[in-house]
């Protein structure tokens, strides 16, 4: 997604503006809109026309609508969204106070106002907008010549940068020109990640390749952050995982994702760690229940008493149409937050959001033992 614009006063109202550019794009958009916001963007409508001897046309017009929302489809297959409301700006084609469905569009900007921007929302347009905020594995495949840095999201893999750099072919005898295109080869790599891979975000960096081409690249990369005093690289030597892959083209990554091996050391990256949470809570349910909470009430005193240690949510409870309800969630995650727990919102279209769904949709786990009597009023 890609943001165009972003006007928010101080009475937190405001509009952004906003381009999608990937079918998950769409989710985020389905998670940020709600009832009674005010949602702009191009549409085709069919408009009749009667000739001079009274023969009736339609023709399909685009044109710019602005329109009070009222209701909000989405197909999760598909990723499409439609948004059904009454126009409120003038336009020759459609009344004010009509009926429209927009149906929002890859690549097409629209513009949403709310009366109120909350903290969730602000959050998810930043995440979504942000690329290395929604990948935590980084893996750069190559080989001689070719080289290609990738971020990978939940859903899709990003091509950063694409490294190709001719490498002379070893001659007998003469091993200089070749040496010194591989040294080029490498160098331009190493500065790919040190620009590309923020790594305070990401978990791993995959290194592929045929042959031993990995291998000598990492060689090189530690010589030179070694030489530089590079603390970026040195302090992050661990999160270099490498691998073998057919060639140094984005396509060999499949096979490596597919590797059950690698799936087990990408087990602490963010796809991984909603199912590690919901797992680590039902353990304290068991071993010491004092110390996980479900269920509004509840993890709301726990968050009264500065508690929480971790904070689970699914997306779901955002998107609640009651106003009230939707506010007193994201006060919990305000409260929290300032108490510095850790936040996690879980998607509602994954086996963990759905297991947290049968947890009324919020749980904690707790730094220390809470005793709440349920019965008995402070």
């Amino acid at each position: 997604m890609k943001l165009l614009h972003q006007r928010i006063e101080k009475d937190q109202s405001g509009s952004v503006r906003l381009i999608p550019e990937q079918p998950e794009d769409m989710w985020h958009i389905y998670n940020l809109i709600q009832k009674s916001d005010q949602l702009e963007a191009s549409t085709v409508r069919g408009v009749k026309s009667e000739t001079s001897t009274g023969s009736v046309s339609t023709d399909r017009v685009r044109l710019r609508l602005t329109i009070v929302i009222e209701d909000v489809f989405f197909d999760v297959q598909a990723g499409a969204l439609r948004i059904n409301g009454r126009n409120i700006a003038e336009n020759k084609f459609v009344g004010i106070g009509q009926y429209h469905t927009l149906d929002l569009e890859m690549n097409q900007p629209f513009t949403l106002r709310k009366s109120e921007w909350d903290l969730i929302s602000l959050q998810r347009i930043k995440d979504a907008c942000d690329i290395t905020r929604q990948a935590d594995v980084a893996a750069v495949t190559m080989h001689e010549g070719l080289a290609v840095i990738c971020l990978l999201t939940q859903y899709m893999t990003v091509v950063r940068q694409r490294i190709e750099v001719p490498v002379p072919r070893k001659r007998r005898g003469s091993t200089t020109n070749y040496e010194s295109g591989i040294e080029r080869f490498y160098d331009q790599i190493y500065r790919g990640i040190k620009q590309h891979i923020d790594f305070s975000i990401i978990k791993v960096v995959i290194l592929g390749s045929p042959g031993f081409v990995r291998d000598q690249f990492f060689d090189y990369m530690m010589a030179q952050a070694v030489k530089a005093d590079d603390k970026t690289i040195l302090e992050n030597k661990s999160k270099f995982l490498r691998v073998h892959t057919s060639s140094g083209h984005k396509g060999a990554l499949e096979e490596v994702m597919r590797d059950p091996q690698i799936k087990t050391q990408l087990a602490d990256t963010k796809s991984a760690q909603e199912a590690k949470a919901i797992d680590s809570f039902y353990q304290m349910l068991n071993k010491d229940p004092d110390r996980a909470f479900y269920g509004y009430d509840d993890v709301r005193k726990a968050a009264d008493n500065g508690a929480i240690g971790t904070l689970m949510v699914t997306d779901e409870l955002f998107r609640a149409a009651d106003i009230p309800t939707r506010k007193k969630y994201i006060r919990l995650v305000e409260d929290s937050k300032a108490t510095n727990a850790d936040i996690l919102v879980f998607s509602s279209l994954h086996v963990s959001g759905e297991q947290l769904n049968q947890l009324t949709g919020v749980a904690a786990i707790l730094n220390f033992p809470l005793i709440i009597d349920s019965d008995v009023e402070d």
